[in-house]
């Protein structure tokens, strides 16, 4: 108890006085985890308008599939990522592998999902009345379409930091795609397993509170934009 005690000291003291690598893992990983959160943001969104104000056959069908690829296991993700960039890949010539950006690459595929399904989500929940009337007043399917995501902008904001929070706390992709190396590839995850493995313990303690910090001011930002469209 008292060498627990101790590691949770140097923890702390780790994180006032800015510890250098501790410093450069959770700037990394903020950097990685905002930059599939944007990409998927500048996919996604749109995705999730086109396939909610279209009708085609299987629409119903594909929803379902979303739905339930929410909870697609993290290495099953990294696994796709790693077989499209490795050398006997289709895009293994692009050398991406064991960096950061298919990090980015594999938590876009894993948010993917979650990004669509609650962006569907979000302009599902708009009254069919504030479409009904922006058409009535002469507006085309465009200018229909961005009044009520501008409606739903709420709740899709909730939907990207819910999809920064998925990506921030993935272990097994990134350990995956990105080789967890350090200086280059490291991340607050894939740190920690790797510190609790060698005996890191304080390191990794002090990893696993900015860690748990970032994914609670997420749910908090969260939970008040919902209490907000209420």
């Amino acid at each position: 108890m008292e060498r627990l005690a101790e590691a949770f000291g140097i923890a702390l003291e780790l994180i006032a006085t800015g510890d250098p690598v501790v410093m450069e893992i959770t700037l990394r990983t903020l950097a990685v985890s905002a930059a599939a959160t944007i990409f998927s943001m500048l996919l996604f969104v749109p995705l999730g308008g086109l396939i909610h104000f279209a009708s085609f056959p299987g629409k119903r069908l594909l929803t379902g599939v979303i739905h339930a690829l929410y909870s697609m296991p993290t290495v099953f993700a990294g696994l796709i990522v790693f077989l499209l960039l490795s050398r006997m890949g289709p895009l293994g010539f692009l050398g991406l592998l064991f960096s950061t950006r298919a990090i980015v690459i594999a938590e876009v595929v894993l948010i993917a999902p979650v990004m669509l399904g609650l962006v569907m989500s979000a302009l599902g929940g708009i009254p069919s009345e504030v479409e009904d009337t922006v058409r009535a007043l002469g507006a085309g399917r465009i200018q229909t379409g961005l009044v009520v995501i501008r409606e739903a902008r709420m709740a899709i904001v909730s939907a990207l930091l819910m999809s920064f929070g998925r990506a921030i706390s993935e272990v097994g992709a990134a350990m995956m795609v990105g080789g967890n190396i350090a200086g280059r590839t490291r991340t607050l995850t894939t740190a920690i397993s790797l510190g609790i493995g060698k005996g890191e313990t304080a390191e990794s303690i002090a990893l696993g509170l900015i860690l748990i910090t970032l994914a609670l001011i997420v749910s908090f930002a969260v939970h008040l934009l919902g209490t907000r469209r209420a």
